[in-house]
């Protein structure tokens, strides 16, 4: 059964233009309220850049979807097979979906207070275990196979936090983070998509516009910022989008496709590894940042700053490609 590509057009277009709008709006708020990042160590900007990339994810996700939960209840003028194939996920998973909003703008707060008050590492890390938990709660969870609660909860909050804390380390050049969340999020859009998993791939899709309109003001070079609030939000998102499609299904019952989040992901959780391995091994605390991260490694090699995006980009995009073979 073949949902109609012009519903998904609409979450990707959608998501893309209330982000790109609304992003001039945020930025004045943002430097308005302080809410900036001032020039200083390790930064290369000038002048102080509002931090309003969060903000801007999260309005280009909640506009399009209360736009098309409307729709839905006014029965809105569109395809009857995407209209009943919305509804019937609805019905099924409106708890779930309304439990990953909430946890979204959760980590939305959380990473504003880290750029307003420099929140403790503690206290960040007690905040992303507390959202993690309410999702795991909310049965957004991972099984693999094995039948156990007390196991699919701790399984759940560890991938979340892991990927939330991933992301977080990737946001250290202009359209890095942004830019990997948006092709996770495609990737997860087109799996969700194939499998027959239609409200999936509206979300990852919605998820994949809000980002894609933010990007224009975050590179090559950025009137904005993601900030703590931007980064905590995509790598919760990426994460969540990475739990909700059922990898290891009938039709596809090969158990490598469980893997399949892994190799999308690949580039944000390998960094991530590596940093905190060589800070261990430098007796340096993981969370405090430094200039080894692959982004950076790359540019001690030669490239600019901008052509180490692409090329992290690029990695992205065909492990990503990798990771459909892999699951199909």
């Amino acid at each position: 059964m073949n949902f109609p590509l012009n519903v998904y057009s609409a979450a990707l277009a959608g998501a893309f233009i209330a982000s790109l709008l609304s992003l001039p709006l945020w930025r004045r708020l943002c430097q308005r309220a302080g809410l900036v990042d001032d020039p200083g160590h390790r930064k290369i900007h000038e002048t102080p850049t509002p931090l309003a990339g969060g903000f801007t994810v999260l309005t280009g996700m909640i506009v399009p979807l209360l736009i098309g939960a409307a729709a839905l209840q006014w029965n809105f003028p569109g395809p009857k097979l995407a209209e009943r194939l919305l509804n019937y996920g609805l019905n099924h998973r409106v708890f779930e979906l309304g439990a990953i909003v909430l946890g979204a703008v959760g980590m939305v707060v959380l990473g504003w207070l880290d750029d307003k008050y420099e929140l403790r590492p503690s206290i960040k890390f007690g905040g992303q275990l507390l959202i993690a938990f309410l999702v795991a709660a909310a049965k957004v969870r991972i099984t693999l196979f094995v039948h156990s609660e007390v196991f699919s909860y701790a399984i759940t909050i560890l991938w979340i936090l892991t990927v939330i804390n991933a992301f977080n380390f990737m946001d250290n050049m202009n359209g890095l983070c942004a830019g990997l969340g948006a092709i996770g999020t495609w990737y997860f859009a087109v799996v969700a998509a194939i499998d027959g998993q239609y409200l999936v791939a509206v979300m990852a899709l919605v998820a994949c516009g809000a980002l894609l309109g933010f990007l224009p003001y975050n590179f090559p070079r950025a009137s904005a910022f993601l900030g703590d609030a931007g980064s905590h939000l995509i790598g919760y998102l990426l994460a969540v989008m990475a739990i909700l499609p059922h990898f290891y299904t009938p039709q596809h019952p090969s158990v490598w496709a469980v893997f399949t989040p892994l190799l999308i992901l690949a580039i944000p959780l390998g960094d991530l590894a590596w940093v905190v391995m060589l800070r261990w091994r430098l007796g340096q605390p993981f969370y405090v940042g430094d200039n080894n991260h692959l982004s950076h490694r790359l540019v001690k090699k030669g490239l600019s700053r901008q052509s180490a995006v692409l090329v992290i980009w690029l990695l992205a995009t065909v492990l990503g490609g990798v990771a459909l073979l892999n699951a199909f």
